[in-house]
């Protein structure tokens, strides 16, 4: 029981996450494609695009630093996977061109007081 409540809780604070990291590229100029869109190789959390260039978010949000920020989260393994559902996304939509990137939303909320959102544009190099 306690594990199906923290799961549930973690899949609220995403889903919260990646709606301020929505808001967060609408405010910078982006404008949001898709979202958590699933390939054969893992979801995506947001598919926006900037200018010409189609870009691939992967949100990570912490309300605790036990295990240091958001974006440790990222491991190999999560960029490979983030790379092939980026190339399988842009297989499938070819009238978008080759001009994209994967990047990284870090959104660390400790309470008191609002969110840390930090960008890390091209973080995974494709």
């Amino acid at each position: 029981m306690v594990y199906l409540l923290m799961a549930k809780y973690r899949q609220n604070l995403g889903k919260w996450g990646e709606k301020l990291a929505g808001k967060y590229l609408l405010d910078h100029g982006y404008k949001i494609r898709e979202q958590n869109v699933r390939t054969a190789y893992g979801e995506i959390d947001l598919i926006a695009s900037n200018r010409n260039c189609v870009v691939f978010v992967e949100v990570k949000t912490r309300q605790s630093n036990i295990y240091g920020p958001p974006e440790n989260a990222i491991t190999e393994i999560k960029k490979e996977r983030l790379i092939q559902s980026a190339l399988a996304y842009m297989q499938k939509h070819p009238e978008l061109g080759n001009d994209w990137r994967i990047d990284v939303i870090s959104i660390q909320h400790y309470e008191p007081g609002p969110p840390e959102i930090t960008h890390f544009e091209n973080a995974v190099n494709n």
